[in-house]
């Protein structure tokens, strides 16, 4: 359905007329699973644009006023929930926004600075008492469940292979050494502790920073509470590779759950042809082929 200034502002002269008379404008980079709106200089607007999404909402409401004051970096802070109404069907939220840019790869001042505070930053997640917490489910898209699990995650083992069998055409990368990755993701032990506090989408576009430094975490919609290996993909799609290592030490995980953070990696990094999101932007299909890289070289240089 769409989801225009319009809906939002309806939305918010029945439900929240305090902010109705703010300045509203969509944000410049809004994710595929939800819309968001800046609302006034301190506020947000997130509605989900589908069904199965809707239940981010509620996560987050729960969840997220539990883990931030444990966590050392800034994260998403819910203030309102709205409800479904003037034709829009879902729970939706109003968040504090968090000054920052995007943070990319080549905007780094300290690119072993970084790596080390979002290091602490997982390290500290994953240690927040999870009692209680979510498992992996539809609505958080079954991040954390085990390599090769045939739920709908991009980590199906089906689904994987289909896509490297789908690029073999292409000769846009060596297909064999990246079947040799998800391979050894899928020998690697089982995380065989108690599962923890995981983000489940560690992406750039959900970092920011101020003045090059991490600052904020954003986006918990695939919260829960897993295998921590789904984390680790920052290390080869958003560190430069100085950085790596540094990252490697300052995490603390053993070579098992780096081995299935490779297979996350893996999956979330396969450039098919005929996938939606990387025919919108050939610029994707570029990173997705670095990304790729990045994992065989680290395969090769650890996990062999």
């Amino acid at each position: 359905m769409l989801i225009d200034e319009g809906l939002v502002r309806r939305l918010l002269a029945a439900q929240f007329p305090r902010w109705a008379h703010l300045p509203l404008a969509p944000v410049r980079q809004s994710g595929m699973d939800n819309a968001t709106f800046r609302l006034g200089t301190d506020l947000s607007v997130r509605l989900p644009r589908y069904a199965h999404w809707a239940g981010q909402v509620e996560r987050e409401h729960r969840w997220l006023p539990h883990i931030a004051p444990q966590l050392p970096l800034q994260v998403s802070e819910p203030v309102a929930k709205g409800e479904p109404g003037e034709g829009y069907p879902y729970p939706w939220s109003v968040y504090r926004w968090l000054e920052g840019d995007t943070a990319t790869t080549e905007g780094l001042a300290d690119p072993v600075g970084a790596a080390r505070d979002l290091a602490g930053f997982i390290k500290a997640l994953r240690s927040i008492d999870a009692m209680g917490g979510p498992g992996p489910e539809q609505s958080n898209a079954f991040r954390g469940v085990p390599m090769g699990d045939e739920r709908d995650s991009v980590a199906a083992d089906s689904l994987v292979r289909g896509k490297i069998e789908a690029l073999k055409k292409t000769r846009l990368v060596d297909t064999d050494a990246v079947t040799e990755v998800w391979e050894a993701a899928l020998a690697a032990p089982a995380w065989d502790r108690p599962p923890v506090w995981i983000h489940g989408d560690l992406d750039a576009g959900n970092l920011l920073t101020v003045d090059g430094r991490l600052s904020a975490v954003i986006d918990f919609g695939t919260l829960a509470v897993a295998d921590p290996a789904v984390d680790l993909q920052p290390a080869w799609k958003f560190l430069p590779d100085p950085a790596r290592d540094a990252f490697r030490e300052a995490v603390d995980l053993d070579d098992a759950t780096w081995a299935r953070g490779r297979g996350w990696a893996v999956a979330g990094s396969l450039p098919v042809p005929d996938d939606p999101f990387f025919q919108a932007d050939p610029a994707r299909v570029t990173a997705a082929l670095r990304h790729l890289d990045a994992v065989v070289e680290d395969h090769r240089r650890h996990g062999s």
